[in-house]
């Protein structure tokens, strides 16, 4: 975990934050006020009652309705954070980007390969900071199963499931009803992101082997209802899901190795306790009941082993520490750009 320097060792990094749906709402602004190097100074959002909500919740910082009075103040920021439609992720990228700003891009990075490649130009020529906010590399159960590879407790991997499954028969946001393929819409591009990096991180380099994009639902609309198989150069299979039509959902994660498979059910808790006011740093953030630990063994015998305690705030941390001391990015946006090729390559059937 990386440690904040002590108030007074730097300047905080004045924060310009697109969005105040969930994304902003529920993990930017709240990570951002728990790490002391950032200051949240602007919302950006045109809705009237969550501009509402945001000046409640952050009376220090200006909320204006658009892009463009947001970037009228940038020669007084040094941050932007893009929490938006992934449709709006590149143009609003590359405005941050040519305003003068570093910027974070929430997944999935861009709406096509081509859009997040001049993304990372444009930061590479005006010398400034761009990362990608895959914040499920810090979910307490990824963390573990990290644990359990490194330790070799399931010997050689053979295949690695993993699955993001949900019930939400309605789509309550407009543009997540109406968003094509080709803005970035639908559970391949919303969850993929997550699954992909995941699978990626663990296992190395991979090339999508098979795949079953569907929309279920009767009134039509982008896919959500998903199945794809990885075939990794490490001769690891991954089979991903992203289902937001399933009653009952399987495990997160079940990983087969030629010792041992872990099983694992539930959902880092981090999110919902973001949605509730926690910050990392509370007592009991990021830890999980012991009811939902893993499960690592054979038929024979298996134990139960414990959830690391998640950390959406070693996102942050390491960015702060890329901005302010030249350090290693927390996520490489040319590792999201691989995962980003690999969604287009399943969409083009291929």
């Amino acid at each position: 975990m990386t440690e904040a320097p002590r108030p007074g060792d730097y300047a905080p990094l004045r924060t310009l934050l697109f969005g105040y749906g969930l994304g902003g709402r529920v993990f930017h602004a709240p990570l951002l006020e728990a790490d002391p190097r950032y200051s949240l100074d602007v919302i950006v959002t045109s809705d009237p009652a969550r501009a509402q909500a945001a000046a409640k919740a952050y009376p220090g910082a200006a909320v204006v309705p658009s892009a463009e009075a947001a970037l009228d103040l940038a020669a007084d920021l040094d941050l932007a954070v893009i929490s938006t439609p992934p449709a709006t992720h590149a143009s609003l990228g590359l405005a941050a980007l040519r305003s003068g700003l570093h910027a974070v891009v929430d997944k999935p990075f861009a709406h096509s390969p081509q859009a997040a490649r001049e993304l990372m130009e444009t930061a590479a020529a005006a010398g400034k900071v761009l990362s990608v906010f895959q914040n499920r590399r810090w979910d307490g159960d990824f963390l573990t199963l990290k644990g359990l590879l490194e330790r070799g407790d399931l010997g050689t991997v053979t295949r690695f499931e993993s699955r993001m499954e949900s019930f939400k028969p309605a789509v309550a946001k407009a543009w997540k009803r109406e968003a094509g393929t080709d803005d970035g819409g639908g559970i391949l591009f919303d969850l993929g992101p997550h699954l992909v990096d995941q699978a990626l991180q663990l296992f190395g380099p991979a090339k999508p082997a098979y795949a079953e994009v569907r929309s279920r639902r009767e009134d039509g609309g982008p896919d959500d209802d998903v199945f794809v198989v990885l075939q990794h150069d490490s001769g690891v299979l991954s089979h991903l899901w992203m289902n937001s039509l399933s009653p009952r959902p399987g495990a997160r994660f079940r990983v087969t190795g030629s010792k041992a498979a872990w099983t694992k059910r539930g959902a880092d808790p981090q999110e919902a306790q973001l949605d509730a006011g926690m910050l990392p740093g509370d007592p009991g953030y990021g830890e999980e009941e012991l009811a939902d630990w893993g499960l690592l063994g054979t038929a024979a015998s298996s134990a139960a082993v414990p959830t690391e305690a998640g950390r959406y705030q070693d996102f942050y941390a390491g960015l702060a520490t890329a901005v302010l001391d030249g350090g290693a990015l927390p996520v490489d946006p040319a590792d999201s750009l691989r995962g980003l090729e690999i969604i287009r390559q399943i969409h083009a059937g291929i």
